[in-house]
């Protein structure tokens, strides 16, 4: 079963970091996905641009509404995926509690149902 893993932390507080904290952190990242690599259960992932930089699409009386930045102001941004395949969602939470982002965000497991190709 493949789960997605989204990563919402506080942008900011990111930001906050110095530069080697940062960096201690991305190893942190590197180390539990060559880890999921190892075990076959790394299908993908990527950190996400900051909020300031998205754009939210809206269809109002059949236009296209543009707007800046997320849709709700929250305290926490998502700040990434990780897309895996394990055998159940007990495994999918076992990895959502090594992700770095659930010790000051949090993590939300959501399972893939795999659409068939078409024909």
């Amino acid at each position: 079963m493949q789960y997605l893993l989204l990563l919402y932390y506080d942008e900011k507080r990111f930001q906050a970091l110095n530069e080697e904290e940062k960096a201690n952190l991305r190893q942190e990242y590197f180390a539990l996905i060559d880890e999921l690599k190892q075990k076959g259960q790394y299908l993908g992932g990527n950190p996400l641009e900051s909020t300031s930089t998205a754009k939210t699409v809206r269809i109002r009386d059949r236009k296209p509404v543009v707007t800046d930045g997320p849709f709700a102001e929250t305290k926490e941004q998502l700040g990434g995926y990780f897309l895996v395949e394990v055998k159940d969602e007990d495994q999918a939470t076992a990895i959502a509690a090594k992700i770095p982002a659930a010790r000051t965000g949090s993590v939300e497991v959501r399972r893939v149902p795999v659409m068939p190709p078409r024909k």
